[in-house]
């Protein structure tokens, strides 16, 4: 490779640095030539490109791209799987380590989640979430379920409404009554118990005027 083949291969490594919103960095060494194509077929689905890498121009594209936390991982044979924007972090990292667990040669180093550093064991937890389309859901789900009931309530006819507003009286009022009630027995326990002590107390003070 030439000076400026070498030129051309770090201006697209540091264009796909800073436009992939995740990249993960793997040893692969020890997978077949058919086992990275499969790995790059099934990594392409989720939006990720993954790539054979040399080690001493990606450290050029990763300094010029201003990802220096990437240096730390490249060291010994290196593959990248880059995430390109509408790709999916979560199934590109569980894509990966399935192929780590089937192979038990692909090792995953690390890799970068939106400009941060992410260890082995943050792209493992990574991969444990679920996909990125059910936490979208579960999100959306989070805020419009309070929404739902309200418009819910406001959808219901008259009636309906007065129905709960006159149950929701009713289980105050009852409340109330129970509060007022405990509160009426407690008093009275009060009352006996200071009656008690008062009569206890002058026994003593009539015992001495005796003698």
């Amino acid at each position: 490779m030439d000076k400026n083949e070498k030129e051309q291969v770090v201006a697209e490594l540091k264009e796909r640095l800073r436009t992939s919103e995740a990249l993960i960095v793997a040893d692969y060494r020890g997978l077949t030539n058919a086992e990275i194509d499969g790995l790059r077929t099934r990594l392409l689905e989720h939006g990720a490109r993954f790539a054979v890498v040399k080690n001493t121009l990606t450290r050029r594209a990763a300094e010029a791209a201003g990802t220096e936390a990437l240096l730390a991982l490249l060291e010994g044979p290196s593959a990248i799987a880059f995430v390109e924007s509408g790709g999916d972090p979560i199934a590109v990292a569980k894509a990966l380590g399935d192929v780590a667990r089937e192979t038990k040669f692909l090792a995953i180093r690390g890799g970068m989640l939106e400009g941060q550093a992410m260890s082995a064991e943050a792209v493992e937890n990574l991969a444990k979430l679920p996909p990125a389309d059910v936490l979208r859901a579960q999100l959306v789900g989070a805020i419009v379920s309070p929404l739902t009931t309200v418009v819910a309530l406001m959808s219901a006819p008259l009636r309906d409404l007065l129905g709960l507003i006159d149950a929701r009286i009713a289980q105050l009022e009852e409340a109330v009554a129970e509060v007022a009630t405990s509160a009426d027995a407690e008093s009275a326990t009060v009352a006996g118990g200071t009656e008690d002590n008062t009569t206890e107390t002058r026994q003593p003070e009539a015992a001495g005027e005796e003698e």
